[in-house]
C-alpha cells in the first residue's frame, strides 16, 4: 500500500469525525437515559422499588461519562496535533530513505477525516531539481 493508498483509504481511528461522533453519543446517551429513566419509574411503581429512579441516573452518568471521557481524548489528540498513525510515519520514513535520502523532521498531523498533512524535511546529496 503506498502512502497516498493509506492516507486516502478507510482505516479505523485515522478517520473517525469527532464531530460526527459527538452527535452520535448525544443522541444515543439523551435516548438510554430515557429508556432507563422510564424503566426506572415502571419499577418503582410496580414494585414499590423507589431507589430505582435515582440508581438509573447513576449508571446513565456513568455511562454517557465514559463515552465522553473517550471522545474528549480524541478530540485532544487532534487538537495537540497528536500523530494520527504511527506506521504511517514509519512508511513515509522508509518510502524517503529508499530513495536514499534521509529525514531530518517529520511531523504528521490529521487534518480532518480522511486527510493528513506533513511537514517533511529531508537532507539528500543527490540534486533533485525544482520538479520533485
Amino acid at each position: 500500500m503506498t502512502f497516498e493508498e493509506h492516507a486516502h483509504g478507510d482505516h479505523g481511528a485515522m478517520h473517525r469525525d469527532n464531530n460526527m461522533r459527538a452527535a452520535v453519543v448525544h443522541v444515543v446517551a439523551d435516548a438510554a437515559v430515557s429508556v432507563l429513566v422510564i424503566g426506572g419509574l415502571l419499577l418503582a411503581r410496580s414494585l414499590r422499588w423507589t431507589s430505582m429512579d435515582p440508581l438509573a441516573a447513576i449508571v446513565g452518568s456513568v455511562v454517557i461519562a465514559s463515552w465522553a471521557y473517550t471522545l474528549v481524548r480524541d478530540t485532544g489528540g487532534v487538537l495537540l496535533d497528536m500523530q494520527p498513525d504511527p506506521s504511517l510515519a514509519r512508511r513515509v520514513r522508509e518510502a524517503v530513505q529508499a530513495q536514499g535520502d534521509r529525514i531530518s523532521d517529520l511531523h504528521l498531523w490529521r487534518l480532518g477525516p480522511g486527510h493528513v498533512g506533513a511537514i517533511v524535511s529531508v537532507v539528500t546529496a543527490q540534486n533533485r531539481g525544482p520538479n520533485l
